[in-house]
This record gives C-alpha cells, structure tokens and sequence, in this order.
C-alpha cells in the first residue's frame, strides 16, 4: 500500500492531467457527480493539511514575520493583479474572466509545500505562508474578487467569507484537534495523506471538466494559454521579489512557488457556489489544478539547482 500510495504521490500531476483529459473526451464518467461534492472532497484535503501541520509551522510565522510578510504581501497582491492585467490584455469573456481572477485571489496551494520541498526551497517558510495566507483568505479574497471583479458580476464578499472559513478554516481546525487528541491515529494515517490529497485532487479535476466539456472544447486553448502564463509569471515575479529583497536562494525559490501556486480547488469551489449563473468561471479554476502539478513539476527540477547555488 505504502508503494503505492508514493507512486500516486510522485505522479500526482500526470494522473491528473490523465483525468482532466478523460473527463474531456468522456464527460459521462465523471459528469454523474454533481458538483455540491466538490465542497466536503475540498475540505478533506484541507483537514488532511491540518492533520500534517504543527505548532512548529506556526512558529515560524512570530520567529520570521519579515519573511512571512514578504511571502503574503506578493501572494495577494501579484496574483490578482497578473489575474486582471491577462484577462484585460487576452479579453476574456465576463465568465472566464471571473474564472480567472478567483484563481488569482486564492491564497497558495498546499501543493506548493510538496514542490518547494522538491526544490530544495526554504520548507519552514513555504508551510508558514500557506498557513497564514490560509488563515487571511477569508477576509483577503473575497474582498479582492469584489475590487478586481465587482464591477463585472455582484459580488456576495460576507457569503464567500462564510464559504471559506466552512470548507478552509474548519476543516484544518478540526484536524489540528485530531492530531492534538489522536496523535498515533494521525502518525498512522500521515503517510498516506499526499496520495489521498492527490486522488481527491484528480476527482475534482474530473468533475468540473467533465461538468464544462462543451465550453472547454470551444474556449479551452485560450484558458490554458492565460492559465500557463498566469502561473508562470507568478513564479518569475515571486522570485524577482526574493531577489530584490536580497532574500537567500532558498527562500527565494519558497516564495516564487507559494506565489505561483494557487488554491485552485478552493477556486472552483467558490465558482460553483457563489457563481452558479457563470458556469464558465469553473474551467479556470480546472485548469490551473491541472497545470500548475506539472509546472511544479518541472520548477522543483529547475529551482532546486538555483538553491543550492
């Protein structure tokens, strides 16, 4: 099981690009699930983060808040505003736009953790910022997509607040709690979470494509060209900053991925339950989970070399 669990864990990103095309070509195995399960599926990944955080990745957010601060200062702001800049310059209809500017708003993905560590990155300060811009995501996102968006679509900021703090904060609480009070529970179930995160992963993939196949045949390449630089030019700004800032090699790299990666599962869900009316605004959030696992991919390749130069 264990082997198989790191094989899934290792080939997270072509497992979900095998999915995100099946679902594409044959939206029937996947179209059956109705997209309310996107919400509970995310919030198992986020308990599984809570369940592999510790008091000692919070530390880290009063020992370095510089660093911290560096890292949550580009993440909320270089994102959303690349989101707006691409779908301003590429023209994107109202929907994709939306779509996109969710992706942008969200705070890092807990797969940045996985590809930092890759990297050879600062792995201390890359769980630190997913943490903390977890934690400010309640009150940072929604107020974002309201300035970035709000003139396009209404914009409910209380209700996405409550969205997140149900299907984010929640979630990591009650795992926390569980590794608090079941300690040899979670020491026993740990080393399958990255497996069981990715499998999760694959299948919201899966139900969002399978759910937009139409749209996404019609309007997909332009999506994924958007998405691809969006995330790119995360990674490349992230780490200018670094540079600027005369951070080390490793936090340089920590900070361009925890830029450069978004809670895209995070993205689609508020698209689904916020913005029903726009169903396009789902297939941004889609794409970024497929692509960014394998521009992680090939930046750990990249990155790692730069950290340890």
């Amino acid at each position: 099981m264990k082997n198989i669990c790191d094989f899934i864990a290792r080939w997270m990103g072509a497992i979900v690009l095998l999915v995100a095309a099946v679902a594409l070509l044959f939206p029937a195995s996947f179209v059956w699930m109705d997209t309310w399960v996107i919400n509970p599926m995310l919030g198992l990944i986020m308990f599984s983060m809570g369940l592999t955080l510790s008091p000692n990745d919070f530390k880290v957010v009063l020992s370095r808040p510089k660093d911290i601060l560096i890292g949550c200062l580009a993440q909320f702001t270089v994102m959303p505003l690349l989101a707006f800049v691409l779908a301003w310059a590429f023209s994107l209809p109202k929907e994709l736009a939306l779509g996109v500017i969710l992706v942008g708003c969200c705070p890092g993905g807990t797969a940045s953790n996985v590809i930092t560590y890759l990297a050879k990155g600062d792995l201390a300060l890359s769980v630190g910022m997913t943490a903390t811009s977890t934690l400010l995501a309640p009150v940072l996102t929604p107020l974002l997509v309201w300035l970035m968006a709000g003139t396009m679509v209404d914009v409910d900021t209380l209700g996405m607040l409550l969205s997140i703090v149900y299907v984010v904060i929640a979630p990591i609480v009650v795992g926390l709690l569980f590794q608090r009070y079941m300690p040899a529970l979670t020491q026993r179930v740990t080393p399958y979470l990255p497996a069981f995160s990715s499998v999760v992963i694959a299948i919201v993939v899966g139900i969002v494509v399978s759910h937009n196949a139409d749209r996404l045949m019609l309007g997909g390449l332009i999506v994924i060209l958007v998405v691809m630089l969006h995330n790119l030019l995360g990674f490349s700004i992230g780490f200018l900053i670094g540079r600027l800032l005369r951070l080390s090699a490793p936090k340089c790299v920590a900070v361009s991925i925890e830029v450069g990666m978004q809670n895209s599962g995070l993205a689609s869900s508020l698209a689904v339950m916020h913005f029903a009316a726009y169903p396009l605004a789902n297939i941004p959030g889609a794409v970024f989970s497929v692509w960014h696992n394998i521009s992680g991919a090939l930046a750990a390749r990249y990155l790692s070399s730069t950290a340890s130069s």
